[in-house]
């Protein structure tokens, strides 16, 4: 197996394994906001699951980008000055109305309100879904392809320029550049002591 398909597969499980200390995160402000977890008393949203549901993911986006800066992309630099944060919202709010979208199906097309058939439609079905389109458009568009060292080596100057675009191709290990004189009068000068 090639470097670059062992570098999507890490990031694969580093991603699913965040999102799924998210998707618990999410999962239990759900339930307890829709559901009130049968205790007898009526949910503080009862009747309102869409703006349950859309609560309980903001609170595992938090999770889920800290997890996904720090750990399942850690080897790709943030496309924007803003560490990728804007992007990874709008993302994660765009891609937020496939689970409402199931969820929507189950209750309205179907006539299923249950809390059973609520979870299957937007906690497994539409987060199934969901996680597909976020894992390719954070690797797209939040995160930058990192810079290795083959690449460095065959064409520094180019890499360095490609490293600032988003990309879902390239190697595993990240390296940084090392200086380089732009001038084309001669050699690089020695760093200062």
């Amino acid at each position: 197996m090639g470097s670059r398909w062992h570098r999507v597969f890490t990031e694969a499980y580093r991603f699913l394994a965040v999102g799924g200390v998210a998707t618990i995160v999410a999962f239990v402000i759900f339930n307890f906001l829709v559901h009130g977890f049968n205790t007898g008393q009526e949910a503080v949203l009862d009747g309102q699951p869409y703006l349950g549901y859309v609560i309980a993911n903001l609170a595992g986006m938090l999770v889920s980008y800290r997890g996904s800066r720090s750990w399942a992309f850690k080897d790709r630099p943030p496309t924007a000055p803003d560490g990728g944060r804007l992007a990874f919202v709008a993302i994660n709010l765009a891609t937020m109305a496939i689970p409402i979208g199931c969820l929507w199906l189950s209750r309205n097309a179907l006539g299923l309100d249950d809390p059973f058939s609520d979870n299957v439609a937007a906690n497994v079905i539409g987060l199934f879904l969901g996680l597909i389109a976020r894992f390719y458009l954070f690797r797209t568009y939040v995160f930058r392809r990192p810079v290795t060292l083959p690449d460095l080596m065959q064409n520094p100057l180019q890499v360095l320029e490609m490293s600032e675009m988003p990309d879902v191709d390239g190697p595993v290990d990240q390296v940084s550049a090392p200086p380089t004189d732009r001038s084309t009068s001669g050699p690089a000068l020695p760093p200062a002591p």
